[in-house]
C-alpha cells in the first residue's frame, strides 16, 4: 500500500480503537500494536498516530509461519504451558490493542498435532480473559485488521492487485475522509441494533436449503457490532445462551484455521452442545478444536450480516472479512466457543463469572466462526409468543436510514 493509503488506515484503525471503549481515552494511554511482519509499514503508520495522540505504542511483532511450526513441531507439555513472564502484568496495565494481521500462509500447522494447538489455546486464554475484564469494566478497547499478503491472495483465488484492492475498498480507505465514512456506517447500523433489540426476541430460526438451526437467545442479551472492533465490520450480533441450541447447522464458506483448512462443517445441536460432526474437508481437526475444552462445542455467537451494509463480495481466505460477506445473499455466521460479554444488555459490572454461567454465556478458549452464505430466512420468536421476520433476501426486515 502507497503511504496515503497506509495513513488512512492507521487514523481508521485509532478511531475504531476508541469507538470500541465506553471510556474516552486519556493522554498517556498504553496501546499494544501486535503485528505480522507483513504489516510493519502499517505498525510505523499506527505508532505515528498513535503518538500524535499523545498515546504510548508498544509494538510488538508476531512470529512468520516458519518460527510458528518450528515451536510446534518442537513443543513439549512444558511448552505449550509456558506463560511468558511481564505478559499478565502487560495486559493489566493497557488501554487498548490494535492488531495488524498480515499471515504469511493458512495452511503451515498442516499436520501438526490439534492437541497441541488446543493447549497453547488454553495457556494463552488467560490473557484474554484479562481484556476482556477490562473491556467490561469500560477501560479497554481494541481492533484488528488485514493487510494484503500473496498467501491470502493465492487461497483466495486473487491476483495480490486484486487481493489489496478489496481490503482498499471494504475499508473505505479509498475515501479522503475514510474515518467519517465509518462514523456514518455506525450510526446506521446503532439503528438497525436498535430495531432488533426493540423487537425482545426469546428464539430465532434459520433455515437454508442445508440447515435448520433454532437458537436460544437467553436473557439480557443485546444485539451489537459495527463498534470499531473490527476494520472491517459489518456483521451484527449477539451472544446466545449456550444451553438452548438445537438443529443443524452448515457452513458453506471454506474456513482456515490455526494452519488448518475444512470445508463443508456440518453440525447438529442437541440441548445447547454439538453431537455430531461432518466436514468434506478437515473433520478430524473440526472434531478436536470442539474438544478443546467443555465450552468448545457449545455457540458462543449468531450473527447476520446485511448485504446493504457489506461492500464484500468475495471470498478472502480469511476470517476477518469472510464473516462480513455481504455477496449476493449476506450471511450468517456462528461461533463455537467463547462468547462476548459486551453482549449482555444490563450492567457489566454485575456479569460475575457466576453471572455469566447463570445467563448461560459460554465460556472457551476456543472462539471460531464458521460462516454459510446460501439464500435464508431467520424468523424470531418474540416473548410475547408473536412471530417476526428478522431477516430475509440477505438482508435485515427493515428499512436502512440515512
Amino acid at each position: 500500500m502507497d503511504s496515503l493509503t497506509l495513513e488512512r488506515y492507521a487514523r481508521v484503525l485509532v478511531w475504531g480503537m476508541k469507538a470500541a471503549r465506553r471510556e474516552p481515552l486519556a493522554p498517556g494511554a498504553v496501546i499494544l500494536v501486535r503485528a505480522d511482519l507483513g504489516a510493519v509499514d502499517l505498525a510505523c503508520a499506527v505508532q505515528r498516530e498513535l503518538m500524535r495522540q499523545e498515546m504510548h505504542a508498544v509494538v510488538r511483532l508476531m512470529p512468520p509461519s516458519t518460527l510458528e511450526r518450528g515451536f510446534y513441531e518442537e513443543a513439549q507439555d512444558r511448552h505449550l504451558a509456558f506463560r511468558v513472564p511481564g505478559d499478565q502484568e502487560l495486559f493489566q496495565n493497557l488501554d487498548g490493542l490494535i492488531s495488524l494481521l498480515a499471515p504469511d500462509s493458512n495452511t503451515h500447522l498442516r499436520g501438526i498435532a490439534p492437541a497441541k494447538i488446543a493447549a497453547m489455546a488454553r495457556t494463552r486464554k488467560y490473557l484474554r480473559d484479562i481484556m476482556e475484564t477490562r473491556e467490561a469494566q469500560g477501560v479497554f478497547g481494541w481492533t484488528l485488521c488485514l493487510m494484503p499478503t500473496d498467501a491470502l491472495a493465492r487461497d483466495a483465488g486473487l491476483s495480490p492487485e486484486e487481493y489489496e484492492a478489496e481490503i482498499v475498498r471494504a475499508a473505505y480507505l479509498d475515501d479522503a475522509d475514510p474515518v467519517a465514512r465509518w462514523e456514518a456506517t455506525y450510526r446506521q447500523a446503532q439503528r438497525v441494533k436498535a430495531w432488533l433489540n426493540a423487537l425482545d426476541l426469546v428464539r430465532v430460526q434459520v433455515r437454508s436449503a442445508s440447515m435448520d438451526l433454532t437458537v436460544g437467545i437467553g436473557a439480557l442479551r443485546q444485539w451489537i457490532g459495527v463498534t470499531g472492533h473490527n476494520i472491517p465490520s459489518f456483521e451484527l450480533f449477539l451472544s446466545p445462551d449456550c444451553r438452548e441450541t438445537r438443529g443443524v447447522y452448515y457452513a458453506d464458506q471454506p474456513s482456515y484455521r490455526s494452519g488448518n483448512l475444512v470445508r463443508g462443517v456440518t453440525l447438529q445441536f442437541e440441548d445447547g452442545r454439538c453431537v455430531a460432526v461432518r466436514a468434506e474437508e478437515g473433520e478430524e481437526f473440526v472434531r478436536s478444536q470442539l474438544a478443546m475444552d467443555e465450552g468448545a462445542s457449545r455457540l458462543g455467537e449468531f450473527s447476520l450480516t446485511d448485504k446493504r451494509f457489506s461492500p464484500i463480495r468475495r471470498f478472502m481466505a480469511h476470517t476477518l472479512f469472510d464473516e462480513n460477506f455481504g455477496g449476493e445473499h449476506g450471511n450468517c455466521h456462528i461461533a463455537v466457543g467463547a462468547s462476548y460479554s459486551d453482549t449482555y444488555a444490563g450492567d457489566p459490572h454485575e456479569l460475575t463469572a457466576q453471572r455469566r454461567a447463570e445467563l448461560g454465556f459460554n465460556d472457551s478458549a476456543l472462539h471460531w466462526d464458521l460462516v454459510n452464505t446460501e439464500p435464508k430466512t431467520v424468523i424470531g420468536t418474540r416473548r410475547n409468543g408473536e412471530q417476526v421476520l428478522v431477516y430475509e433476501n440477505g438482508m435485515f426486515a427493515c428499512e436502512l436510514d440515512g
